[in-house]
């Protein structure tokens, strides 16, 4: 797999580029020049769609997401063998290192979408332009901007705290801020992305994607979550309750490239079948999950490089009557896929994720999967709000929205649980409904303060996990460029 590689400093070189009507061509910019910053409205917009454009790359959401699902141990890698994936297996034994590439992955990947979220903010309330567009810009930066701190935050703790564009003239080696003044700006940011943002049904055909008040709603919900401020989230999913949001009626419909940002979406990363573009570089917005999850030597999808297999284990974990097994994972015996059976023999473990794949019959290529990402469903607000319920003693009406996510799956409702045996109850669910989405690793380290993650880890064999690696570390040739940036414990 070629490395695409963007250095920390590099990212202090950022600027704005040309413009575009389309939303899905988002051009990232590339040297920092203020004379061009955006002047103008259509500028504006063009900055905001490339504050967007990281979500789409392999550092995020087009591989190093879904790939904590394999450190989690809900997969392994499988992949083709030798060092293919060999910093996801590094992560997934536990025996992470300091120039792992996964890790430099993440901890650059956000940066970019930082730095062009901050020059919104710097130019946007000076513009004279119609004032929705500008509101609607400023909280999808406020919004971008949370989210891409949320992903630093919950990996790596402190990180550098950057709210102004950075310049040859500003503080190019900034420290680590404490990760509660990270989160404190979260928490601002979403809250002025709920004011600012219009509600999802209001964007037409053309801006389908863009962040809405339901995401930003949906997003404070999780960083209250993550935090354990339980009456907050109860607020905030009881408030989304209202909003229009509704599960599909098939979950399969959540992973399908026809019933894409459907009511069931708050936020989804977008993709379009584009060959147009390397499929390796930043520019690319075809999704690799289909390309790297099929099965290998299956003949299913455009690529099938056999990655992210399900663990006995996680297959396992399944309940009796979840009909969310044939649909999230291939498996001898289950429904065929695109006319064709599949067998074991195509995993090492046995089993192949389906919920991301698009079939070679439609898109033939291995490089023009359209298929976006989901980052959150309505689904799991139901879930944090049977979650947050339950931690305020209210087990008895925390069974409301869980039940609902378990009917659509076809399992009978839960009762009578005590608060504990509720509590194991949601957060399987969470594991079975979100599988293979890139938030197990999350819930496995915020439960217990990561206690409950690394007691799962022991139970299936990761013995070898302690509260170091709770987060990943900080990596080393980031630390050679700027000197100011410490280490985190036990790295």
């Amino acid at each position: 797999m070629k490395k695409i590689k963007i250095t920390l400093l590099a990212l202090i070189a950022l600027t704005l580029t040309n413009c575009s009507d389309d939303f899905l061509d988002k051009v990232q910019p590339d040297t920092i020049n203020t004379g061009n910053y955006p002047k103008t409205e259509a500028e504006l917009i063009t900055m905001v769609n490339g504050a967007y454009q990281p979500l789409q790359w392999p550092k995020l959401y087009n591989m190093r997401m879904w790939t904590t699902d394999i450190f989690a141990g809900n997969s392994i890698v499988g992949a083709g063998g030798g060092d293919d994936g060999i910093e996801t297996t590094q992560l997934s034994n536990f025996v992470t290192s300091t120039d792992n590439q996964g890790v430099l992955d993440l901890w650059r990947g956000p940066w970019p979408g930082i730095l062009s979220s901050n020059i919104v903010l710097k130019t946007a309330p000076s513009l004279n332009i119609n004032s929705d567009i500008k509101n609607r810009c400023m909280g999808e930066a406020y919004f971008l901007r949370s989210h891409y701190y949320f992903v630093l935050v919950r990996f790596f703790g402190d990180v550098p705290l950057v709210t102004e564009p950075q310049d040859v003239n500003g503080d190019l080696y900034p420290s680590r801020a404490p990760k509660s003044d990270i989160y404190n700006l979260i928490i601002s940011d979403l809250e002025k992305a709920i004011a600012l943002l219009p509600a999802k049904e209001s964007y037409g055909s053309t801006d389908k994607g863009r962040a809405s008040k339901g995401a930003a709603m949906g997003a404070l919900a999780k960083v209250y979550l993550t935090l354990g401020n339980w009456q907050k989230v109860v607020d905030l999913t009881t408030q989304l309750e209202s909003m229009g949001y509704t599960l599909n009626t098939d979950y399969s419909d959540n992973f399908n490239v026809n019933t894409e940002n459907s009511n069931e979406s708050l936020f989804e990363v977008q993709y379009a079948s584009d060959g147009n573009y390397d499929f390796w570089g930043n520019q690319n917005q075809a999704s690799w999950a289909s390309t790297f999850m099929g099965p290998r030597g299956s003949n299913f999808v455009g690529g099938g490089w056999g990655w992210n297999q399900p663990t006995q284990e996680f297959v396992n974990s399944y309940e009796t009557g979840d009909n969310r097994k044939a649909k999230s994972i291939f498996y001898d015996g289950c429904p065929q896929y695109d006319g064709k059976s599949y067998t074991s023999s195509y995993s090492l473990t046995g089993y192949n994720v389906r919920k991301f794949l698009v079939p070679l019959s439609a898109f033939p290529s291995y490089n023009n999967s359209p298929l976006n990402f989901p980052v959150m469903r309505y689904s799991e607000v139901l879930l944090m709000k049977a979650e947050a319920l339950n931690e305020l003693g209210q087990t008895s009406l925390a069974a409301v929205p869980l039940n609902t996510v378990r009917a659509r799956a076809g399992l009978a409702p839960v009762s009578g649980l005590s608060q504990s045996a509720f509590r194991d109850k949601v957060l399987h669910e969470r594991r079975m409904e979100l599988a293979f989405e890139g938030q197990r690793w999350f819930d496995l380290v915020r439960v217990n303060n990561g206690q409950y993650g690394l007691d799962f880890l022991h139970s299936i064999g990761k013995t070898n996990a302690t509260n170091k690696h709770l987060l990943l570390p900080v990596p080393q040739i980031e630390r050679d460029r700027n000197p100011n940036l410490s280490q985190n414990p036990g790295y």
